[in-house]
């Protein structure tokens, strides 16, 4: 039997009605728990890992791996063009992570381990680094001093502005070179802008193809736009015109990077799932180590019920019934994955898991037709070709993207070497960093599930490693016959392997530096 089937046994021996049975647990004699326990023995499922198999070269029609699309829909508003994202760790997804993940057509989710302020911000400077019509640019008073002009540029990471007065009428512009040179800090910004009299600007939205030809003819790199009293609609910008020629990149209605922002379960989520719906996040991320707790499945409910429109992921979860009972909830993607991070212990303190290739295979069963997640357990673009053959649309990646320039951190020398902080979430640490005030008492509550202070190497920009793991995921595709995601579900066969066959592999019977 299974266990749920052994567990209404149970009941029926006791003749006790469906609203019972949670405490018969308490009343089960010796016999029935002696049959319970013994049932386990017959019970053992295999589960399997990335290393435990291969996928089995087919016959393949594609003449070139350049013939793959590794697109992928996820939602209505949300499709990536490499089915990959960012986990929402601190020390792997803030801004800068989530630019160039959504400039290579992947997906950054900014953490959750900050204050709501924080994450707003973080998320709006992905918002505002690539649209070529901003509809809300930065702007400042004119009775800014220098001093309070640099200290807002490096709080927003943008160095040029709009100069309004109260009424937001477009008094002029001041960018980086009308002050570069500038030492007096308590000079006015109304003496270093460029007035507007010498301002290029247009009355109206103007397309991609009329904004190009307004900078060729007149040299310039900000347009903005303003009604007939001056009052500003919106900016244009020589640099958003240009980077929007990357068809690469995912972008929102109006042009935007998408990006995403993690959630808990407790507290604040609410409050902080709508400060995000008003900053126009992409997607929300309800992430929990457990996704298959009651009251993860009850915020799932509340968030969906309160923001119906915005694309919702939830997880983790490593088996069919979670799978199934987020989707009811009303999860439009599920992330799959319990203890298989690279910083993550709770397999270890807790004795609970699933290898990460059956967890994915039973969460597509649970789930159906909507999207999961392979989270955890990646190590190279070869495990990435295999979560998604298992059936996953995208793969979810942390201490692979923690050593790279983009990711938060210092970068330090650890035995020789050039290192980058990658903790896990679960972590001691992370959690005495996201509750300051946390007292001893909670603490006693408290139990770690990941490493607090793991270092991984130094890997240089993640927009080198993306066009690796790009090539290799569509050189495995190309082997299983597959054009697309949908044809490598269809097409590609497991091989399972074993030990020799692992070490057979990789590189042997060679010396390599």
């Amino acid at each position: 039997m299974e266990s749920a089937e052994l567990f209404i046994h149970s009941a029926n021996v006791h003749g006790a009605g469906a609203n019972d049975r949670s405490r018969l647990f308490f009343d089960l004699d010796i016999g029935d728990i002696l049959y319970f326990v013994a049932q386990k023995e017959h019970n053992f499922k295999e589960g399997l890992t990335y290393d435990d198999v291969l996928l089995a070269p087919k016959r393949s029609p594609l003449h070139s791996r350049k013939e793959v699309d590794l697109g992928i829909q996820l939602s209505e508003g949300l499709k990536l063009n490499l089915p990959i994202i960012s986990a929402p760790m601190d020390t792997v997804t803030e801004s800068a992570m989530a630019i160039v993940l959504a400039r290579f057509g992947a997906l950054g989710v900014i953490h959750r381990f900050n204050s709501i302020e924080k994450q707003i911000e973080e998320v709006k400077k992905v918002k505002r680094m690539e649209s070529y019509f901003l509809e809300k640019p930065l702007a400042i008073n004119p009775s800014f001093t220098l001093k309070d002009l640099l200290a807002r540029a490096e709080k927003v990471g943008n160095s040029s502005f709009l100069v309004v007065d109260e009424s937001n009428v477009l008094l002029g512009l001041i960018s980086k070179r009308d002050y570069i040179f500038e030492s007096n800090l308590n000079k006015k910004v109304s003496e270093l802008m460029t007035p507007f009299g010498k301002l290029v600007c247009v009355s109206e939205f103007i397309s991609l193809g009329e904004a190009k030809e307004f900078f060729r003819t007149h040299k310039i790199e900000k347009l903005p736009v303003v009604d007939k009293q001056r009052k500003v609609k919106g900016l244009i910008t020589a640099k958003d015109v240009i980077q929007n020629y990357n068809v690469r990149a995912i972008r929102d209605k109006k042009g935007r990077l998408l990006v995403g922002a993690a959630l808990g379960v407790k507290d604040d989520f609410l409050e902080r799932a709508s400060a995000l719906v008003g900053a126009d996040v992409d997607i929300l991320a309800l992430d929990i180590a457990h996704g298959h707790l009651e009251i993860c499945l009850d915020a799932t409910r509340k968030i969906k019920k309160a923001f119906p429109q915005v694309t919702l992921m939830v997880g983790n979860i490593a088996t069919k019934e979670g799978a199934q009972d987020l989707k009811e909830a009303g999860a439009d993607i599920i992330k799959v994955g319990v203890g298989a991070g690279a910083v993550c212990t709770t397999r270890i303190v807790t004795g609970c898991g699933m290898p990460q290739l059956t967890a994915v295979i039973e969460a597509k069963q649970g789930a159906q037709d909507i999207p999961v997640v392979a989270d955890g357990g990646i190590r190279s673009s070869g495990d990435m070709a295999k979560a998604l053959a298992a059936g996953a649309s995208a793969v979810m990646l942390g201490s692979l993207l923690a050593g790279t320039d983009e990711a938060p951190g210092e970068l330090t020398m650890w035995n020789g070497r050039k290192v980058k902080l990658c903790r896990g979430m679960a972590s001691l640490a992370a959690y005495k960093d996201k509750n300051k005030e946390v007292d001893g008492q909670e603490l006693e509550y408290f139990t770690a599930e990941g490493v607090d202070q793991g270092f991984v190497p130094y890997k240089g920009t993640a927009k080198d490693l993306l066009y690796s793991w790009e090539r290799g995921m569509k050189s495995g595709f190309s082997y299983c016959g597959a054009r697309n995601t949908r044809e490598l579900w269809l097409k590609s066969e497991f091989i399972k392997i074993t030990s020799a066959g692992m070490k057979e592999s990789g590189p042997h019977d060679v010396m390599t530096a």
